[in-house]
């Protein structure tokens, strides 16, 4: 009998150390980067129609992660322990079929649980959260073995202070960019490099077929058996098949181009000089309080003889916005989905040297951690 609870009492115990860490590394990583989870809540809501509750996706962020790294503190340490469970299972009854959902009809190509520290497909996703509800049924079920760990502190006190502690890292984050940048675009990143494909990789493969039509019947031709030359045959239309998914390098879809429709995204990254990337994905939510800062360091790239260019997605605002605050640098257009990798911030600052990134900051850092550098 004292063999069988003492079983009991490691399954319980070791099913809440497994849930407890999985759920405080999804909250950790998600503070770390918290406007990442804005822009994946940002993205369920549109493929869900839900877009014009797009305005809560910040709180849902901070509330999310705050929730997710409480539950996984408490469960590791055996502090407050039932409710944490009951937050845990909470969490999962409502998250286990959406992730089916996700898994099923694929609105994303990243549930984005894990943030960019660790991506996993849809699948993976859902399969993760079936084994934690069978770990969690398991905590319920053996949850007289709960003993206590952590006994100096009171429980109310550990948890407030892991709720400011998790808050103060995402505050953080948002005034000083990601504590840890798990993004492609991190410091000490070769651009050129980074748009290749490692070797023994092979990119998608793609198969192009044409439709064509002769005497009201169409036919679809291989690329080699269409009828070019025969004009009894009428084109109707071409398809491009993905047959084989192939790998893709970790920067893809980068470009900048002018807004005449001028490439110039290996001018810079071939440049011998400095450059300075001002990121503003959305001139509409550019944060205007900083372009005073901007201004300063565009003054500061001209004594350098550096590059200075603003990079955005609004295509259309660009002339209104630039007169509207008396802007002198030039602007370009890169993908916002680049932006918003580039840097977690708007407007943020990437500085390479020459197609390495050697900086990258908040603005709002230019009259304190930057001056003078």
């Amino acid at each position: 009998m004292v063999e069988q609870s003492r079983y009991k009492s490691i399954l319980f115990h070791a099913a809440s150390v497994i849930v407890g860490v999985v759920f405080a590394f999804s909250g950790f990583v998600k503070a770390v980067d918290p406007l990442g989870t804005v822009y994946k809540i940002s993205d369920y809501l549109v493929a869900m129609h839900l877009d014009f509750l797009g305005s809560l996706a910040f709180v849902a962020s901070f509330v999310l992660f705050t929730v997710e790294f409480l539950v996984g503190v408490l469960l590791i340490f055996h502090v407050n322990h039932r409710t944490a469970l009951w937050l845990a299972s909470l969490m999962m009854c409502f998250m286990t079929p959406l992730t089916l959902w996700i898994a099923l009809a694929d609105p994303v190509s990243d549930c984005g649980c894990f943030g960019d520290a660790l991506v996993i497909s849809n699948w993976a996703t859902f399969w993760k959260n079936i084994i934690i509800v069978l770990l969690i049924a398991v905590m319920w079920i053996f949850r007289k073995e709960y003993r206590p760990w952590v006994q100096p502190l009171p429980a109310w006190l550990t948890s407030g202070t892991v709720v400011i502690a998790i808050v103060g890292v995402g505050i953080n984050a948002l005034n000083n960019l990601p504590l840890i940048d798990f993004r492609p675009y991190k410091i000490g990143t070769d651009i050129l490099e980074a748009m290749t494909l490692p070797d023994g990789e092979s990119p998608d493969i793609y198969e192009t077929s044409f439709i064509y039509e002769k005497n009201g019947e169409q036919k679809r031709f291989s690329l080699s058996e269409a009828p070019y030359n025969d004009s009894s045959w009428v084109f109707v239309e071409q398809i491009t098949e993905l047959v084989k998914k192939g790998a893709q390098p970790p920067v893809h879809d980068f470009s900048i181009i002018t807004p005449e429709g001028e490439d110039i995204t290996y001018d810079i990254l071939y440049s011998d000089r400095k450059t300075y990337l001002v990121v503003m994905y959305d001139l509409d939510k550019t944060n205007l309080r900083y372009l005073g800062n901007i201004q300063e360091l565009y003054e500061r790239a001209k004594t350098e003889e550096a590059g200075f260019i603003a990079l955005t997605a609004s295509s259309f605002l660009i002339d209104e916005f630039r007169e509207k605050h008396n802007i002198e640098y030039p602007f370009a257009l890169t993908d916002e989905i680049q932006l918003k990798t580039m840097v977690r911030a708007n407007p943020g600052v990437v500085i390479l040297d020459g197609s390495v990134i050697v900086d990258k900051f908040n603005p709002n850092w230019c009259h304190e951690k930057r001056q003078g550098k």
